[in-house]
């Protein structure tokens, strides 16, 4: 079969087959003649497998440990209730200290926020964790290379156009058009570089398991 086929089939998306694969929990043959990827219905059961662990919120280490035969579905199984129920009582907390705020009528500009903060880090301190959405929020990781990669290409390529504009104002007086071409080229090629670490930031990224709880 081939990978479209395997994502109708299964519901798992091509990313993530491909993914699994780079982490070594899936590992399909390849057409000797063509070199492409071949699924058989042995590699479709292990992505039943990954995909039923994956909805319970099973680590990808835990299913990994499991496909080697070092813990049963039962080690794994007794593992995660175990932070199932810690999140829970994280859960709980946070449900807590909301509800107690559910009636507060002041705005947040008079809200006691120092004394509620140090609550939390009282509940933190005995093992709670909150939510944290900054830590979230991915949109800001494309953000700060987009805008230093167009900062840069602004500034690289005013330099190189400012170097060629000033040698057809003056080029009697001008450098050498050869030492003109390798000044502007200069810019031209950190413009280059810097457009390729973007690209490779990018991928790195998108690179890794897309939340499927949705897309299974």
């Amino acid at each position: 079969m081939k990978i479209n086929e395997v994502e109708a089939l299964v519901g798992i998306t091509k990313k993530n087959i491909r993914f699994y694969e780079s982490e070594g929990l899936l590992t399909p043959r390849r057409n000797s003649e063509n070199g492409y990827r071949e699924y058989s219905q042995a590699e479709v059961e292990v992505l039943r497998r990954i995909k039923l662990m994956r909805k319970l919120g099973l680590p990808l280490e835990e299913i990994r440990q499991m496909q080697s035969g070092s813990r049963t579905v039962g080690d794994g199984m007794r593992r995660h209730l175990i932070t199932l129920e810690r999140d829970q009582r994280n859960l709980e907390q946070s449900i807590q200290l909301c509800a107690s705020l559910a009636d507060c009528q002041e705005r947040l500009a008079d809200l006691d926020a120092e004394s509620l903060l140090a609550e939390m880090e009282h509940l933190e301190r005995s093992g709670t964790t909150f939510q944290n959405k900054q830590q979230q929020d991915t949109r800001i990781r494309y953000v700060a290379p987009v805008v230093v990669t167009v900062l840069t290409i602004l500034l690289m390529g005013g330099l190189a156009a400012l170097i060629v504009w000033g040698y057809t104002i003056d080029a009697e007086d001008a450098p050498p058009l050869p030492l003109v071409l390798v000044l502007a080229a200069m810019p031209v090629m950190i413009i280059g570089g810097v457009v390729l670490a973007l690209m490779q930031r990018i991928r790195e990224i998108e690179k890794g398991e897309e939340d499927d709880a949705r897309q299974f």
